[in-house]
């Protein structure tokens, strides 16, 4: 494959870390080479999951009507501190996800229900830490775009309750692949992708048209005052994205100083 001009976004980096500068701040990510991108946890392989959602239309205003399921059975469980099972995880998310906060909250892509961020074994209490037999739970969270608000709810794995929720404004956790793959949707159809466009054609010979043509990592940005466009002032309020793509099993390309907002549905680029 030849190298990409630097006629597009800048420059293409191929096999090593991005160095990031301005605004941003870095929440867990370190850029895998060129080789082991796909490996990474913050990576994204382009597959059926992105497929789905990079086909999905921009401008959709109708929603399908939609349910919350039944919580399902125990399943596998996990004892004291182990990880959470695949069962555990699915049952709490279904849990925590209750009819209320789907009808109201709003995902990353503008349909009914808030945008699921992640699920984790929560940590015991204080009084618990020396007790062998103390409640497991999980912490569930969502982002709910209706309104910027990350949502975590803390689920009791013994009762299958709701012990206690959080919400809050401000606080951006990393980026979930959902949401990288919606950036990236965003940054390739809006007129500053077109540097994007033209060196994933020069780097393959084939357009670009959806995320599931690229590996994805991704970092939360926060506006500075006065650091930035104003498009961009309410990053850190909105959640925003830089996206660092890469063409799969091929270079890196510097996408840097362009941010998605996707709480706006809207591309700055950095001065």
């Amino acid at each position: 494959m030849r190298k990409i001009v630097h006629r597009h976004l800048g420059k293409v980096v191929a096999g090593a870390a991005v160095a990031v500068a301005g605004t941003a701040v870095m929440v867990g990510i370190t850029l895998p080479g060129s080789a082991g991108a796909d490996e990474s946890s913050g990576g994204l392989r382009g597959g059926s999951q992105a497929a789905q959602q990079a086909g999905q239309g921009q401008g959709q205003t109708a929603v399908e009507p939609g349910v919350v399921e039944r919580a399902p059975a125990e399943g596998d469980k996990g004892t004291g501190r182990d990880p959470l099972t695949d069962d555990e995880t699915k049952r709490v998310e279904q849990i925590a996800l209750n009819r209320q906060l789907f009808t109201s909250g709003k995902n990353v892509e503008g349909q009914r229900g808030p945008q699921r961020i992640g699920v984790d074994l929560a940590d015991p209490e204080e009084s618990e830490l020396d007790d062998p037999n103390a409640p497991r739970r999980a912490d569930v969270t969502f982002y709910d775009y209706k309104d910027d608000t990350l949502v975590t709810k803390t689920v009791d794995l013994g009762s299958g309750k709701v012990e206690r929720t959080d919400t809050q404004h401000g606080v951006q956790p990393p980026i979930s692949r959902d949401e990288m793959v919606e950036a990236a949707k965003l940054l390739i159809a809006d007129p500053l992708g077109a540097g994007l466009r033209a060196d994933y054609k020069d780097a393959t010979g084939k357009e670009l048209t959806s995320p599931d043509q690229l590996t994805l990592n991704s970092m939360v940005y926060r506006a500075t005052s006065g650091a930035q466009p104003v498009l961009l002032a309410k990053c850190g309020e909105h959640r925003c994205v830089r996206l660092f793509p890469k063409v799969r099993n091929g270079s890196w390309i510097d996408a840097r100083q362009l941010v998605i907002d996707l709480s706006a549905r809207k591309v700055g680029k950095l001065g």
